[in-house]
């Protein structure tokens, strides 16, 4: 497996790229803000072939550049139905004051128009994703946005680990996803943690949306969250 990742925008959103190696097809999981000349990079460094973008959320971070990925190299985008919505008009996601204070930050004084891409597909719970040889089994998982789901594959190399979880902003190592924002809901967040990610092995790799990797056996041993869910 070829699995490549960086820092993106602003936020440092984690861009991930995922194949079965050198030359083949892959998965580009959420191409957030200026990502798209390190989506170009990786894709001629190892001679990819995107043929699928994957967002865990609407939040524009993580699918700001999902449409100009999608329309370069002509693959669909998969996004909960729940979030879609988000695709065409990222600043619902987020109060009048709060997207205010972030158009300063960003030093924009207005947000650039957005629209679906040509080819959207449902991130459904249970759904499974081919590309190129792997499988993406979705996982709705509700809390930080409604729509919020995180992709789990199957992984073949030397270490030991059973698979890979891209998580974006639902699981970090030693917290979780704010549930502040509009669509968020802390028991939704607790239930989805509860059901979804206690079940898993611990020698699951969480990759998130933002910061370093983690396991599932890492957070059960030391989330606070996970911890108390537990107690």
């Amino acid at each position: 497996m070829l699995l490549t990742s960086f820092p993106a925008g602003p936020l440092q959103a984690n861009c991930y790229l995922v194949s079965r190696g050198p030359g083949t097809g892959c998965a580009i999981v959420d191409p957030g803000m200026d990502a798209m000349d390190g989506v170009r990079q990786v894709v001629a460094e190892h001679d990819l072939r995107p043929q699928a973008v994957l967002i865990t959320h609407g939040h524009f971070d993580h699918m700001w550049n999902a449409q100009d990925v999608a329309a370069t190299y002509d693959c669909p985008v998969w996004i909960h139905p729940d979030d879609r919505h988000l695709l065409s008009d990222p600043m619902a996601a987020i109060s009048g004051q709060s997207a205010a204070m972030l158009r300063s930050q960003l030093g924009m004084t207005e947000m650039p128009e957005f629209a679906e891409p040509a080819d959207v597909r449902d991130a459904v719970d249970g759904a499974e994703i081919e590309v190129d040889g792997l499988t993406f089994t979705v996982d709705h998982v509700p809390g930080h946005t409604p729509g919020t789901v995180f992709y789990r594959v199957d992984y073949d190399g030397p270490e030991d680990v059973s698979q890979i979880m891209f998580s974006g902003d639902f699981l970090f190592a030693g917290s979780i996803g704010r549930t502040d924002l509009t669509g968020g809901s802390h028991p939704q967040m607790l239930d989805s943690l509860r059901d979804r990610v206690l079940p898993l092995a611990d020698d699951v790799v969480v990759l998130p949306g933002h910061g370093g990797q983690t396991s599932i056996g890492r957070e059960r041993a030391t989330n606070p969250f996970l911890e108390e869910l537990m107690s």
